[in-house]
Formats: C-alpha cells, structure tokens, sequence
C-alpha cells in the first residue's frame, strides 16, 4: 500500500499546532478534556451506514449540546485559540491532534499523526456514545456499531485512566485512578479492586467485572508487570483509542515500532471498512 499523500505545508501547520498544544495542554492542565473531546468526535461512528467519526461535526451547536457531550465546550473553545492561529488545519484533524498530545503529555506513547481529515457540518444523532449508567448490552450495542470488538471496549475504557466525572455534567463525581492525570493502566488495577476509597466505578465500569468476556481483558491489562507487558498494553491503548476510530475516513500507513525483546508493531488501515490489522511479532 502506498503512503498517503499529504501536503508539505499542511504538514508544517500540524507541528506547529502540535506544539502549541503541547504548551496549552501542560498549562492548563486539560488531557482528560482534550482526550474526551477527540473520542466523543470520533465515537460516532457507524460502519453500517458510514456516518459520523471524526469529522470535526462535534463543534457545532447541534452536536455539542448533545447531553453526552456536556462540559465539551471547554475543550472546543481551546481548540478554537489554537484554531485560530493555525487556520489551515481542519477541526476534524485539530480535535484528533489534540487527543494524540493528551496521552503524550500525560506519560503516554508518542503516536505518529496522519493528517487530513475533512470537516462535516453533518452531526449525528443524539444517542451515538455509551450511557455510563448502563450495562454490558448497551456497551455491546454502542461498540459493535462501530465494528470493535469486546478487546476493543475494554481498552477504550482504559482511557478513564484520566480525569474526572463532574456531577453538573454527567451525574457521577470523582476519578477513577489516584493520578487521574497520568497515562497507565491504573485504571484496570483499580477496578479489579473490591473497594477503592474515593474513586469512581461507574455502571459500565462495572460492567466491565460482571461479564466473563469483559473480565478477562481487564484483568489482562492490570497485569503490566514487565517491560514487554507493559509495550504490548501501550500498543492496546494506542491502536484502539488513538487509531482505530480516530483514523477513520482516510487511508494512513503507519508504522511503529517499540525496542523490547524484538516486540514489533506493524499497524494498517486498510479502506475496505478503515480500520487496521495488526501484526505482532516476538522474537
């Protein structure tokens, strides 16, 4: 498969809105909302019909009064400073940036970015993203819209690793980790727990314990006890939340490889349905 051919400039503008992210993420102290916006952008997917992803709709009226999306204009009118000195980028590209940043400036992986996705005016319909108040149906219902599968939405949910729930915009108060701005897998270590003193469970985490086939990948995740453990959690939580919805809607190649035990990761995207497949090696 060939590169995608990308513009050069288009290409500049991107580092250095990426840059300016970086900055604003750090002082603002604001990855969890950045990372939210961009999954939230991209969490509408629907394979069936082709609609919706990341496509930068989430910043019209319409879309982001949705009750799912309460508190999200916070991040939108953050992005809309960086938007402003870097006009060129599209929202769809900004949002999906801003996600990528969040993880890196929180601990986590240094994710390549393919650019160029288009915007849309076109919002999806209220009732696209998960209901926390809800079950492993639902969670199965939302997610397999999508086309993932139940390895895909337990390392979705690793992304409650950061932040906090708000009670005026979702009901539920607290965080889910103790370093709620750190990018680990402590969120899988404190779900298995029976009691974690301040911290949150919602319903779909939850759920996550109750069904057989959720449990075992939690369990798998909270085991990143050794280097190895630990790329491979790394590939999870970047391959599903990073580029399995965020790439949707254009063609990317990419490759990344971690120095571990010879651990190789070869990831592409292929347009048939516009996720990857994944090769990993060990040697």
């Amino acid at each position: 498969m060939a590169f995608p051919v990308v513009d050069t400039e288009y290409v500049k503008e991107i580092d250095k809105a990426r840059r300016v992210l970086r900055a604003l993420i750090t002082l603002k102290n604001c990855a969890p909302i950045m990372l939210r916006l961009a999954w939230y952008d991209a969490g509408t997917y629907d394979v069936s019909t082709k609609t919706g992803g990341p496509n930068g709709s989430i910043r019209n009226e319409e879309e982001y009064t949705h009750g799912a999306n309460n508190g999200l204009k916070i991040a939108l009118d953050f992005c809309e400073g960086v938007k402003a000195k870097h006009p060129k980028i599209t929202y769809a590209d900004l949002y999906q940036l801003a996600g990528v940043v969040a993880v890196e400036v929180t601990g986590g992986p240094t994710i390549d970015f393919v650019p160029e996705r288009k915007d849309s005016n076109i919002c999806p319909k209220e009732g696209q993203l998960p209901d926390a108040k809800r079950g492993a149906p639902h969670l199965r219902d939302i997610f397999y819209r999508m086309s993932l599968s139940d390895k895909d939405i337990v390392a979705l949910s690793g992304g409650h690793t950061l932040g906090r729930a708000h009670p005026e915009r979702s009901g539920f108060d607290g965080p889910w980790t103790n370093e709620p701005l750190k990018f680990d897998n402590s969120y899988f270590v404190e779900l298995l727990k029976e009691e974690s003193e301040g911290l949150l469970k919602l319903p779909t985490d939850k759920a996550l314990l109750d069904d057989s086939e959720f449990r075992k990948y939690v369990e798998l995740y909270s085991k990143v006890n050794t280097i190895t453990q630990f790329v491979v959690f790394v590939w999870f939580l970047q391959t599903f939340i990073l580029s399995r919805l965020f790439c949707c809607f254009y063609r990317p190649y990419l490759h990344h490889t971690c120095s571990c035990r010879s651990v190789g990761i070869l990831l592409r995207a292929y347009p048939a349905n516009l996720f990857e497949q994944l090769t990993i090696v060990l040697v």
